[in-house]
């Protein structure tokens, strides 16, 4: 193995709704983990890829870690954050630049035994006018954190996110890489497809029903270049799924026609997309019914 080659896993963690799955997808150059303006969009770890020259980082984005986690689907979601702590070379902790909160302490709580190297974002620094603003949360966190590396950025804009990869690539092992160099993510195209549908789901819809919905892929054929997708998109009660369908079936359109335009793009063919709604009472809160629509 040349003794110049290194690769490694780095974790992007944080408190719900902090711009983690931004950030991997701005590292990324393309788009591998779905957004919203909704805490708790990511639900499962999501890898992403990136190989330049040499240096080969295997990203985690993991769903956001918190506190109120009485519910099957959240204590699944947090086991799968804090999963990960242990089994990486990096981890880079996203906080908001505007302040520290409880919610950072109770994660930080979370890293107090880890052996790696951690890497503390102040991301969204683009809504920051003075920069100068950012100098008394900084020194703050050196006071509570010492010796603690703190690089403030913006996963919207890309700002700083090149001091941030030479830092990380600073703490990946000597090793062979593991991923072909054009491969992006392990993700299977059925967990594509369904993140993608469940992304426009959440910006779609209310507040009320982008939690309670689950999205699994029935079937995927290739036919005369054309892409035939057909998709259920599970909800807990009658009034949800009235929500999704809107008003002659307008809303559910509406999710499927921004969704395929995303999938046409990920398959680079067209596509025919094929959704359902039903009703799975408390799906979310049974891990049973969790693990088979997820």
């Amino acid at each position: 193995m040349p003794n110049d080659l290194h690769c490694g896993y780095v974790a992007i963690i944080g408190r719900p709704n902090m711009g983690k799955s931004t950030l991997l997808n701005k590292l990324l150059g393309q788009k591998v983990s779905i957004t919203s303006r909704k805490p708790q969009t990511t639900r499962n770890r999501i890898l992403g890829i990136k190989t330049k020259d040499n240096i080969q980082t295997i990203y985690i984005d993991t769903p956001g870690i918190h506190d109120h986690s009485k519910q099957a689907l959240n204590k699944i979601m947090n086991r799968a954050a804090l999963s990960t702590l242990f089994d990486v070379n990096v981890i880079i902790f996203l906080v908001e630049a505007q302040g520290w909160t409880e919610q950072d302490d109770f994660v930080w709580q979370k890293l107090e035994n880890v052996q790696c190297p951690i890497i503390l974002l102040l991301n969204k620094v683009d809504l920051i006018k003075d920069k100068a603003r950012l100098l008394p949360l900084i020194d703050a966190l050196h006071e509570k954190h010492p010796g603690q590396e703190i690089i403030p950025i913006s996963a919207l804009t890309g700002d700083n996110l090149e001091h941030l990869e030479k830092s990380i690539s600073q703490h990946l092992p000597v090793a062979a890489h593991l991923f072909a160099a054009d491969q992006v993510t392990d993700n299977s195209d059925e967990f594509i497809i369904s993140e993608i549908i469940r992304e426009k789901i959440l910006r779609l819809t209310g507040q009320e029903v982008p939690h309670k919905a689950a999205v699994k892929v029935e079937s995927m054929k290739m036919e005369k270049n054309i892409l035939h997708i057909q998709a259920n998109i599970f909800v807990e009660r009658k009034g949800q799924k009235a929500i999704i369908i809107g008003k002659q079936g307008a809303k559910l359109k509406e999710i499927g026609t921004t969704a395929r335009l995303d999938l046409e793009k990920v398959f680079n063919c067209k596509v025919f997309l094929g959704l359902w709604v039903k009703v799975e009472t408390g799906w979310s809160d049974d891990e049973s019914v969790i693990g088979r629509l997820m």
